[in-house]
């Protein structure tokens, strides 16, 4: 086991061309999460990634493990400890994050989210009261690739922004419609009280 973090390697993030050909056939739902899923939503480069985010419902956690057979999978046990994901362990439920490469001394290259869902209802691990229709969580590009609804995604980044959430939030504040608009305030507002991107969300 070891600590998240620098030195633990280093990162060379998967391409969403990539994500599609490993993740299509699994017979799961899966999306491209963070910035590049707003990148996706807006259509442009909008700044350099560090890694690649997938997210997974956990009821199918194991798709990570079909769709990346031959990979090394280590899980980040809460406060910040990685440690091998063993074949077919089913993962506690304190547990979200899922770091991948293809094998020792290589770079990462996935890092899967974990989150909830309740029959055909995905349901924030950050607050249960959010929760909206599992088919209404993304989209699909016009290149085929599954990503979230830029809504959902600023919702997670709405928690504690870096700089590198605000620059997702100016690029993606333009497409959002009304109703996404709606949703992403009730939300923040219910999860983390008053929000500096509500008002702008409002304009």
């Amino acid at each position: 086991m070891t600590r998240l973090g620098p030195p633990f390697g280093s990162w060379d993030p998967a391409s969403p061309g990539e994500l599609v050909a490993r993740f299509s056939g699994v017979g799961s739902c899966w999306w491209v999460a963070g910035g590049l899923a707003i990148e996706l939503a807006v259509g442009r480069r909008v700044r350099s990634h560090g890694d690649t985010d997938v997210l997974l419902l956990r009821r199918d956690q194991l798709a990570a493990q079909q769709a990346l057979a031959g990979w090394e999978w280590w899980a980040a046990d809460p406060p910040g400890i990685l440690r091998p994901w063993v074949l077919d362990e089913v993962l506690s439920p304190d547990v979200h994050d899922i770091w991948c490469r293809p094998a020792a001394e290589e770079p990462w290259r996935i890092q899967i989210m974990v989150d909830e869902a309740l029959g055909q209802e995905w349901v924030s691990r950050r607050d249960p009261r959010i929760r909206r229709p599992i088919s209404t969580l993304g989209t699909v590009s016009a290149d085929g690739v599954p990503y979230l609804n830029p809504d959902v995604q600023l919702y997670y980044k709405a928690k504690a922004p870096r700089p590198e959430d605000e620059e997702d939030f100016d690029a993606a504040l333009p497409v959002l419609t009304y109703q996404q608009r709606r949703w992403l305030v009730d939300a923040i507002s219910a999860t983390y009280g008053p929000h500096p991107w509500a008002r702008r969300l409002h304009a």
